[in-house]
């Protein structure tokens, strides 16, 4: 068991979830993530939906991921010498004064 976000995440392999599903559903039940691992990696991650929520749900994921995205694209344009965001708002400030 492990703690991130203040969230409970249990881990189980790719063979665990195979094999034995029952106390993946017991944690999902519980309101715990689950982490499906492949060759000790995480690969997956598993989440209860309540009831009437999926829209909801699914919309919130996209969003995160969509967020998670632009971060890496900024830190990866940062790296390679393009503006960083201080850059971009200085310029921005900029060209609203002028």
């Amino acid at each position: 068991m492990s703690y991130l976000y203040g969230a409970i995440m249990e881990f189980y392999s790719v063979r665990e979830l195979r094999t034995n599903m029952k106390p993946i559903w017991v944690n999902l039940s519980k309101d715990n993530d689950v982490v499906i691992t492949d060759n000790g990696k995480p690969y997956a991650l598993m989440m209860r939906i309540p009831e009437g929520r999926l829209d909801e749900t699914t919309r919130a994921i996209r969003q995160a991921k969509a967020i998670a995205a632009i971060g890496r694209m900024r830190s990866n344009a940062e790296k390679n010498g393009f503006m960083s965001d201080e850059e971009i708002d200085k310029a921005i400030r900029e060209a609203r004064k002028a």
